[in-house]
């Protein structure tokens, strides 16, 4: 039987906090994108995450939590920290700290840190209240594919694998949240661009009158937190990147080809065009991207051909973007 899209009733919004609190799954929307939550205390109610989605044991959860004070009983909060979840919580910022021993070994993968964010979406923000427990929650979606925005997306891909999804309408950041590693003293790592930048976090902690020094991400690093694979969102489609606009025009008429340009009309011309903004907007190209993606994805094309964000656009939205792009076309296929 395929999962239940549920409307954001007070009775459903009770219905599936229960479900939660029993250890049940519920796919959640976030301002980011859908989630597949669980009680992230419950290590049995968590390893139905990995079943669902067929995910690797070692590829950890990022914890979703209300607020400041519920985040400081589930990890070890330094100044810079709290600094941090003070000025960008509620919101698409995710923290990797020292855990705390209530966290569970399976939603950490073993590991000594654990990611912590507090949405800013009003039904997730909900659940989290009515269930009164922390909620792990990686994208829902079967694991390395395209990331869903929508509770139909959510349905097309686990809706034989879970029960409930919650419908919050489309996700309005579009991309997953930004994180950021301050588990070592005086030092932040930027895991994984989102739409706030390590320049926004960087002013915030110097005007704390705090120090702290911009540390990189190397081959040898632990996966500390999701998103962080090299090959990742991809669709199933082989998916090309494109850094010069004027060489998408080449492949415009070759019918087995989808092109997904960054701006263009509202309608195409041509059945194999696809525009994420209509103005160039990065925040419409962020929350238009994965839906654009799964929509050239099944129609049966050859492969995807995707025009990159420009270098010259160094905003947040721009990195994180080609940041999900790379990620997307580094899949190979047999």
């Amino acid at each position: 039987m395929p999962a239940r899209i549920h409307t954001p009733t007070p009775r459903n919004l009770r219905l599936l906090a229960g479900v939660l609190r029993r250890g049940g799954l519920v796919a959640i929307p976030t301002e980011t994108v859908y989630g597949l939550a669980a009680n992230a205390l419950d290590a049995r109610a968590c390893r139905r995450i990995f079943q669902a989605k067929r995910r690797p044991a070692h590829d950890p959860l990022i914890v979703h939590v209300p607020n400041l004070p519920a985040a400081e009983q589930l990890a070890e909060f330094n100044a810079a920290a709290r600094v941090l979840a003070r000025h960008f919580w509620p919101g698409p910022l995710t923290l990797v700290l020292p855990r705390k021993a209530a966290v569970p070994d399976v939603v950490t993968s073993g590991q000594s840190t654990v990611a912590l964010r507090s949405p800013s979406h009003p039904l997730a923000r909900r659940l989290l209240k009515l269930s009164g427990v922390p909620l792990a929650a990686p994208s829902a979606n079967l694991f390395g594919y395209v990331s869903p925005t929508t509770a139909l997306h959510v349905q097309a891909g686990l809706g034989r694998h879970i029960a409930h999804i919650l419908d919050g309408g489309p996700c309005q950041v579009g991309v997953e949240s930004t994180i950021v590693d301050l588990s070592e003293q005086g030092m932040l790592r930027v895991l994984r661009p989102g739409a706030i930048s390590a320049r926004q976090l960087l002013a915030v902690i110097r005007a704390a009158g705090l120090t702290l020094r911009l540390g990189r991400i190397t081959g040898r690093s632990p996966v500390l937190a999701p998103g962080l694979l090299d090959q990742h969102y991809s669709p199933h489609t082989p998916l090309t990147l494109c850094r010069q606009s004027g060489a998408l025009a080449h492949h415009s008429a070759t019918a087995g080809t989808a092109v997904i340009r960054l701006k263009g009309s509202a309608t195409p011309t041509a059945p194999n065009a696809f525009f994420l903004s209509k103005t160039g907007s990065l925040a419409e190209i962020a929350r238009n991207l994965y839906a654009t993606l799964r929509q050239a994805d099944a129609r049966g094309f050859e492969r995807i051909l995707v025009q990159m964000v420009p270098p010259s656009r160094r905003s947040a939205l721009a990195i994180a973007i080609n940041d999900r792009l790379k990620r997307a076309a580094g899949k190979r296929r047999g």
